[in-house]
């Protein structure tokens, strides 16, 4: 956790902190790390910052990383608005820090794209959008526990109606020609992406 604590505030600097960046450090790490998230949780922020980690060459970077930080950051399985609730946040607490306005809008605009609603038209999100869903495209296993995890998140939902809805959200992706838009993403998950959604609509 102080790793991670570590990196959120050096990259809150580098985007141009003037104000002490820990506590919205701790914030974020705390909203991540709520104990009613089951999937959407820091395991997931984590593994977000492992794949940008991964990218060799990305588009505006440090504004993708905060982008990731906050694309999440509020989240309730019972509500229909977190990303717009969210990217709300990204802006009023970079703001608060003395951050340039600009890099607020922008980072923002990133995370409300984590809608998914619409194919990203900027290297920067779709990089973003990339790496949400590039969870799609792992194992077996690892899939299975990403769907189990999605399950316990909405417990609460009664088993069919859950199944209809988890149907038309895994139709939309697979719909989509391609599934991921930068190349190297692509590459390495798409395949097995669509193996893994087909066999779980089935």
């Amino acid at each position: 956790m102080s790793a991670l604590r570590a990196r959120c505030m050096a990259l809150l600097r580098s985007l141009g902190a003037t104000a002490d960046p820990a506590p919205l450090a701790d914030a974020l790490l705390a909203a991540w790390s709520a104990p009613a998230r089951v999937y959407h949780d820091r395991r997931h922020l984590e593994d977000c910052l492992a794949r940008l980690d991964e990218v060799a060459s990305a588009p505006e970077r440090e504004l993708v990383e905060a982008a990731l930080w906050f694309h999440d950051g509020i989240y309730d399985p019972h509500a229909s608005d977190n990303e717009e609730r969210s990217a709300r946040w990204a802006a009023d607490a970079l703001g608060g820090l003395g951050i340039p306005a600009d890099v607020g809008t922008e980072v923002a605009r990133l995370v409300l794209l984590t809608r998914h609603d619409a194919p990203p038209g900027d290297a920067a999100g779709r990089l973003v959008c990339d790496i949400d869903l590039s969870i799609l495209g792992r194992s077996d296993a690892e899939y299975e526990e990403y769907e189990r995890r999605i399950r316990e998140e909405y417990a609460w939902i009664p088993a069919a109606e859950f199944r209809d809805g988890r149907r038309r959200i895994l139709e939309r992706l697979l719909s989509r020609q391609p599934l991921f838009r930068t190349e190297a993403f692509r590459r390495r998950y798409e395949a097995k992406a669509r193996e893994n959604l087909h066999r779980a609509l089935a």
